[in-house]
């Protein structure tokens, strides 16, 4: 459903992804972790095209983010990790406008768009501005923008960061139906432990190199380590690449 080949993003002199090839299948929970600065959020973007590639190529659904790319952001969706919305808006308004983006309307777009607000715990405050709202209540705005056009492929940048425990769970038993459904979800986390339980396979990028991809047991395997957490696996990995060049994030 994803294919990267041989992407490349440069800022001048400063390389922030070099050479990365990757492929998520459909309906997999896939992995994409690094330390501050590694390139993620870079490749994120490039796939949602809001940044453009230096070299190489990326694909979404068989089309290409750069020459295709009304047809691949059809396909997709973003959970930013920082709720970027019009904040002069209810929720209401705001789901109407993402779904007019997608040519979206009628009835069951309309009942579509109340099921998310429910499901978030947003109905009581379906007519109220966003502006007012928390972090976490923001956040969770976002959400159902991004599920309400049914994505094949959700890109996903930090989705726990200010939600509370009970939202978070919510969170992360959303994405492991979206998936038994078939959508592929591509998720960015410092949060390891989410990483761990969710993740069908993992790839770890350090210095703008992705020097790790498997599942959690063939990351285990690399590290000598056995049977310990992805945390430890994380910091043996990233701890030992350290021939690679400076990057930014």
């Amino acid at each position: 459903m994803i294919k990267i080949e041989h992407l490349y993003k440069r800022y001048g002199r400063l390389t922030a992804v070099e050479d990365l090839n990757l492929e998520v299948g459909a309906g997999e929970i896939f992995g994409f972790l690094g330390p501050n600065g590694a390139g993620k959020t870079t490749t994120l973007k490039i796939l949602t095209g809001l940044l453009l590639p230096t070299s190489g190529r990326a694909s979404i659904g068989g089309f290409d983010v750069v020459r295709e790319s009304s047809q691949a952001k059809r396909l997709t969706s973003l959970i930013p990790d920082r709720p970027y919305l019009y904040e002069k808006l209810t929720p209401v308004e705001y789901l109407r406008f993402v779904a007019g983006l997608y040519g979206l309307e009628g009835p069951e777009t309309e009942k579509r768009a109340e099921d998310y607000l429910e499901l978030f715990g947003l109905l009581p405050w379906r007519d109220e501005l966003i502006e007012g709202f928390s972090h976490g209540m923001k956040q969770k705005v976002v959400m159902a923008g991004a599920l309400l056009p049914r994505p094949r492929a959700l890109i996903v940048d930090e989705p726990m960061v200010g939600l509370d425990p009970a939202a978070a769970k919510l969170v992360k038993d959303l994405f492991s139906k979206l998936s038994q459904e078939g959508v592929t979800i591509m998720l960015s986390t410092h949060t390891l432990e989410v990483a761990q339980k969710l993740c069908h396979r993992i790839g770890i990028i350090h210095r703008a190199k992705l020097i790790a991809l498997g599942t959690l047991e063939e990351l285990r395997g690399r590290t000598g380590q056995g049977d310990v957490d992805l945390e430890s696996v994380f910091l043996e990995l990233t701890g030992s690449a350290r021939e690679a060049p400076e990057a930014i994030p």
